[in-house]
C-alpha cells in the first residue's frame, strides 16, 4: 500500500541540492546558514536551483537569525523576499512569525499566506517556540497554511511524538504534518508507527574537506559547534536513500 510518503531535504548549496535529488528526495528547503537554523537564500542560488533541479523548492523566508519576532522593517523584508520566490516559480515558501507572548503571529501570517498564493507554504519549527502548541497549531490552519514542520516542542522530534501525533491527528486533511530534526533511517519507522506522519524532513548534513593547502591556523571565521575552519557542509545522498529505503518498507 503508497502511503505517500514524502522526503524533504534541507540544504544551503547548489551542490547540496544536487546530492539531495541523487538521494531520491521529493522535494528541498533552501535556505542559506544552516548554523543559524536557516535564513533566506541568495537570490542567485533560487535561481541557479530552478536551473539545475527536477524536484520541488521550498524556500525559507526568514530575515535573520534569532526568534521569530519580527520589527516592520524585517517584515517588509519578507515579503520583498516572498515576491521574488514568486517571480522564480518556485513550489513554496517556508516562514512562521510569533508574537512576544508566544502565539502565533496572525495578521501578519495571514498577510504573508495571502501574498504567497499560488505557492505552497509551510508554517516552519516557529510552532515548537510557541507558548501554547495546540492553540498555535489551530491557528496556523485558520491562517491557511499547507503544512507544518515541528519536532514536537523538543530538541529530537524523536522526544515530541506525542504531540507530533496529537496534531495529526486533529489535522484531518486540513493541513499536513512534517516531522523535522533528528530524522533519519534509523528512526523513521518508530516515528511513523507512533505519528502516522507521512512527511519527512531531515539534513543529511555530512562534511568535506576544503580544496585548500594553504592554512592560517590563527584566523577563525565564524565556524563553531563541531565544524572545523575548514570543513564544509554537504548533503550525504546515502542517508536519503536509506530513509527511502525504510520508508518503502512500511
Amino acid at each position: 500500500m503508497n502511503k505517500g510518503f514524502e522526503i524533504e531535504a534541507c540544504v544551503s548549496s547548489i551542490e547540496m541540492a544536487i546530492e539531495a535529488e541523487k538521494g531520491g528526495a521529493d522535494r528541498i528547503e533552501l535556505c542559506s546558514a544552516l548554523s543559524e537554523g536557516g535564513l533566506t537564500p541568495f537570490p542567485s542560488l533560487i535561481t541557479m536551483v530552478k536551473d539545475y533541479l527536477n524536484i520541488k523548492t521550498m524556500v525559507m523566508i526568514r530575515p535573520r537569525g534569532g526568534d521569530f519576532c519580527y520589527s516592520d522593517i524585517e517584515f517588509e523584508t519578507m515579503k520583498r523576499d516572498i515576491l521574488f520566490c514568486k517571480s522564480q516559480n518556485v513550489e513554496g515558501v517556508v516562514f512562521g512569525i510569533l508574537n512576544p507572548d508566544g502565539t502565533i503571529d496572525k495578521h501578519r501570517t495571514k498577510e504573508l499566506v495571502e501574498l504567497s498564493r499560488p505557492l505552497k507554504i509551510c508554517f516552519h519549527r516557529a510552532i515548537d517556540m510557541s507558548n501554547d502548541y495546540i492553540k498555535a497549531f489551530n491557528d496556523i490552519v485558520e491562517c491557511g497554511c499547507d503544512r507544518i514542520l515541528s519536532s514536537g516542542k523538543e530538541n529530537r522530534a524523536l522526544d515530541g511524538l506525542d504531540l507530533i501525533s496529537e496534531i495529526q491527528k486533529l489535522s484531518q486533511g486540513r493541513i499536513e504534518i512534517m516531522v523535522g530534526s533528528g530524522v533519519g533511517a534509523e528512526n523513521a519507522k518508530e516515528i511513523y508507527d507512533k505519528t502516522r506522519v507521512n512527511h519527512f524532513h531531515l539534513s543529511a548534513k555530512t562534511t568535506i574537506q576544503s580544496n585548500m593547502i594553504y592554512r592560517n591556523p590563527k584566523i577563525s571565521m565564524g565556524k563553531s559547534g563541531d565544524v572545523e575552519e575548514y570543513d564544509i557542509l554537504f548533503t550525504d545522498a546515502s542517508k536519503i536513500k536509506a530513509l527511502r529505503r525504510v520508508l518503502n518498507s512500511l
